[in-house]
């Protein structure tokens, strides 16, 4: 027994349990499945539709789907990070998971590629690469001519590579190093464990910050700048938000669904699973005050350069799709976490999680469909627009399945952690 002093105990085996496979298998079939219905509907969509977007869908689905991937690589990392300087018992819960997540960078570079490859098909800034030319042959409008213009400094395919290169070296260094530490950590006994505290403190202090700085570059470069004529000052912090509460709905599936067996089954006690709960709520108050605080200011300003980018959003039918994000991204996640007994059951926190997954997914097209011209105030079914469901999921299923093997290639408990001998105690009634 891995500690048995007081209370419970914890099998000598503390490595995932064999089920994961089954996810990871599960996982290759969804994606290959789904990678066929993406390819044909790419082809029914050139092949159908008047405007012949199939293949344009198809990429900007696939930034969809980059976007969803990182956001639990990186911010897998990034929630690992703040556990560190923050401590609490859910790390012991979550820290395997999270390392797992880090360790997906990789598949993240590689869906990366696509857009590289295809850049002149997603931002205008890369199609024209002289935009007064492109401005007077009715390309592109006045406005769009002249912010192409100014940030040509910045939004050039050049910066958009190494820029983005930069920022895969650094995450890369950090999950390398975190992951490294940790299991160093746990080969030494528990008297060292003050010292590894402190040492995970440190880097993930500075870590922070740096995470925040390239994650605000890299949703600018490739998210934001399909819209050449957008500017926001808390673009990057509402992906930073978005990132935490994609990941932490993540996490927390990951841990009931443990739960099943040894040895989370001894260690997600109820009260740690209502404290996961409300450190979710926690992510959705989070996420709908930024939102709507941007919202609000830039419609109440009412600036002919800041209002459109809503009006792309609301306008042409896309009013059903912002009601509908609002009601998935904040209204049924805060209503449902409200509830103490939602969060104390592990099957309801499951399907409440996984709602707030497909919310993000749901957000991301809202953000991104409207920066064309073809979809700018202009909702309408295409065999095109079904992309948006067919590539993400895709994408992620087969994340899953590298995830289930990054999970499977280390034991799920520190047990060196200060917090393994509490999370073992008998738990009380009132709990």
């Amino acid at each position: 027994m891995a500690y048995d002093a007081h209370g419970k105990g914890l099998p000598a085996d503390l490595g995932a349990p064999a089920f994961v496979d089954g996810w990871r298998n599960r996982a290759i079939l969804v994606g290959l499945i789904f990678s066929a219905i993406a390819v044909v509907l790419a082809f029914m969509g050139q092949s159908l539709d008047p405007e012949h977007l199939g293949w344009d869908h198809f990429l900007r689905a696939w930034v969809l789907g980059l976007m969803l991937t990182f956001g639990f690589a990186v911010g897998g990392q990034a929630l690992l990070m703040v556990q560190y300087c923050s401590g609490g018992k859910y790390g012991l819960l979550l820290r395997r998971p999270l390392e797992a997540m880090s360790g997906t960078l990789l598949l993240v570079v590689l869906y990366w590629l696509v857009p590289v490859i295809f850049m002149r098909r997603l931002y205008l800034w890369a199609k024209f690469s002289d935009a007064e030319a492109a401005f007077k042959a009715g390309l592109i409008t006045q406005m769009q001519e002249h912010c192409i213009e100014f940030k040509r400094p910045m939004l050039n395919p050049a910066d958009y590579i190494w820029v983005s290169l930069v920022c895969f070296a650094i995450w890369a260094y950090y999950a390398w190093r975190l992951n490294a530490l940790s299991l160093k950590r746990d080969a030494e006994g528990s008297e060292r464990t003050p010292y590894w505290i402190k040492k995970f403190e440190n880097i993930s202090g500075i870590g922070i910050v740096i995470y925040a700085l390239t994650m605000t570059a890299v949703s600018i470069y490739w998210v934001m700048s399909m819209d050449v004529t957008w500017f926001s000052t808390v673009y990057g912090l509402l992906y930073l938000v978005e990132q935490g509460f994609q990941v932490l709905a993540f996490a927390i599936i990951v841990a009931i669904a443990l739960s099943k067996a040894e040895p989370f089954k001894t260690l997600l006690r109820q009260r740690e699973q209502h404290d996961l709960g409300k450190l979710a709520f926690a992510f959705v108050m989070l996420n709908i005050y930024l939102n709507f605080g941007q919202f609000l200011i830039i419609w109440s300003g009412n600036l002919p350069n800041e209002i459109n980018w809503y009006l792309d959003r609301i306008r042409g039918h896309w009013g059903v799709i912002i009601t509908l994000d609002f009601i998935f991204h904040w209204l049924v996640p805060f209503t449902m976490l409200l509830s103490r007994d939602i969060k104390r059951n592990k099957k309801r926190l499951t399907r409440v999680c996984q709602f707030m997954v497909f919310a993000v997914a749901f957000n991301q097209f809202w953000l991104i469909e409207p920066n064309f011209k073809d979809a700018a105030r202009n909702l309408h079914f295409s065999w095109g627009i079904l992309e948006y469901a067919a590539v993400p999921v895709a994408m992620t299923a087969f994340w899953v399945a590298y995830f289930c093997i990054k999970l499977r290639s280390r034991p799920l408990v520190q047990v060196n952690d200060p917090h393994l001998k509490e999370i073992l105690e008998p738990e009380h009634a009132h709990a």
